[in-house]
């Protein structure tokens, strides 16, 4: 195959959500459709308009030494944590090049990487925001002797991505998209595209967020894009049911390995699924509403159509981008239709975010370990909370509601990984099964 049209395969994941600190627990608590969001317990949370929130299920210092978690921001640890699993689980270990004692003295080990041939793509919407607001903090209440000076390295945006560069030894790029909530799905497909045009051989991709913090709740709070729904905090993230009222906001990262399919081969990596291609579009309409009709989406699921081999009859399944706003869902579901026709008709389509809560940068990246694993277990996550189905979205898509789908166990199938951001930045990935 010309290098410059090479399959990508997947053959790590990696996350920490808010129902389980790895992808094995995250992935039990979506098929058991579980909610992991909770009533916020900070002292400031008493005075918000919104007091619920998603948080990881296990706090980064449960997992990192305290003299490493002390100089990174949230959203780096998290993104450490995802991808320290994500690389062990593709079967690398150590920083790729690395002299063991197995290796010779040009550096490597058997099934181990040029780290010239490898890249670290993992994105954030919004950076180290909590490191930036509490150090600010500190100089008011302290003085300026009393900030970090770890503080410029840990609030930048392009931190987790460095920082998991470092992890892997990545000298083939490092890169962060920044896209609003379409960030980390849009790091994945930069770095399909690093190995696709042969940059690289092996890319850690993914998104993170960490933005629970007074100054977002409040923010966001205050321009009606956050559930108010505080007595009930499991049932208050409820994509496409008609009494939805906006989004809950979650934390934490997944990240996965991507790789051309023949180095994978050649190392005898274990092959979660194919990375078939992205498609990206823009709206153009406004900077925080999306266009009613979906006419943005469409044209980014046209562009994947149009730029891979993927058949709309191998589709089986979408992990749809579905926050629980009255407007985004809705429009979603009509690009899809728009696209596919008919042929939506056999698409189970899931709303993780139900039950994860809305990560941001770090949606996309979560949402493709989910995907990448509802096609290698042939099972589609519930969306929970539908107690009453809106009529349009039950006109446009078959939603998979209550219990996880099993999905066709026969032949080669496709699955869809919608992630869209303020801005009007429109991001779809497409997996298959090999």
């Amino acid at each position: 195959m010309s290098p410059t049209n090479r399959t990508v395969v997947v053959t790590g994941i990696g996350a920490t959500t808010p129902l389980g600190g790895d992808a094995a627990s995250t992935w039990e608590g979506l098929v058991a459709g579980k909610s992991g969001v909770k009533v916020l317990e900070h002292d400031w949370a008493a005075e918000q308009a919104v007091r619920i929130a998603a948080r990881v299920a296990v706090e980064p210092l449960e997992v990192l030494p305290r003299p490493q978690a002390r100089k990174l921001d949230r959203s780096a640890q998290f993104a450490l944590i995802a991808a320290q699993e994500a690389w062990k689980d593709a079967g690398f270990s150590g920083r790729a090049g690395a002299v063991t004692s197995d290796a010779d003295a040009s550096g490597g080990s058997e099934g181990d990487v040029d780290p010239d041939r490898l890249g670290a793509v993992i994105a954030s919407g919004i950076g180290g925001v909590t490191t930036l607001l509490d150090q600010y903090d500190v100089l008011k209440e302290k003085g300026v002797r009393r900030v970090s000076p770890h503080t410029v390295p840990m609030l930048m945006p392009n931190s987790p991505s460095a920082n998991v560069g470092l992890l892997v030894g990545a000298r083939a790029g490092v890169h962060t998209p920044v896209s609003a909530c379409a960030s980390g799905a849009e790091a994945i497909g930069y770095a399909i595209e690093m190995i696709r045009t042969g940059r690289a051989d092996v890319v850690v991709a993914g998104g993170t967020e960490a933005a629970i913090h007074p100054l977002p709740i409040a923010a966001f709070g205050n321009m009606m894009a956050m559930s108010k729904n505080n007595d009930d905090p499991q049932g208050a993230s409820r994509p496409y049911d008609v009494a939805r009222d906006g989004f809950v906001m979650g934390e934490g990262a997944g990240v996965i390995v991507l790789e051309s399919a023949e180095h994978a081969a050649q190392r005898g990596a274990r092959v979660y699924a194919e990375a078939v291609g992205q498609g990206i579009s823009s709206d153009a309409h406004d900077i925080v509403q999306p266009e009613p009709e979906g006419r943005g989406i469409a044209h980014a699921l046209q562009n994947l159509l149009d730029s891979t081999d993927l058949n709309p009859a191998e589709i089986v399944h979408v992990n749809a981008h579905a926050t629980s706003t009255p407007a985004g869902d809705v429009a979603e579901l009509k690009a899809l239709r728009k696209v596919f026709g008919d042929d939506t008709d056999h698409m189970a389509i899931s709303a993780t975010k139900s039950m994860t809560g809305h990560l941001l940068g770090g949606a996309g990246g979560v949402e493709s370990v989910a995907t990448v694993l509802a096609l290698y277990n042939r099972v589609a996550p519930p969306t929970i909370n539908v107690e009453n189905l809106d009529p349009e979205a039950e006109a446009a898509a078959d939603i998979v509601r209550g219990e996880a789908r099993k999905l066709p166990v026969e032949g080669r199938i496709a699955a869809l990984n919608d992630s869209f951001g303020f801005g009007g930045h429109n991001v779809v990935l497409a997996f298959r099964t090999v």
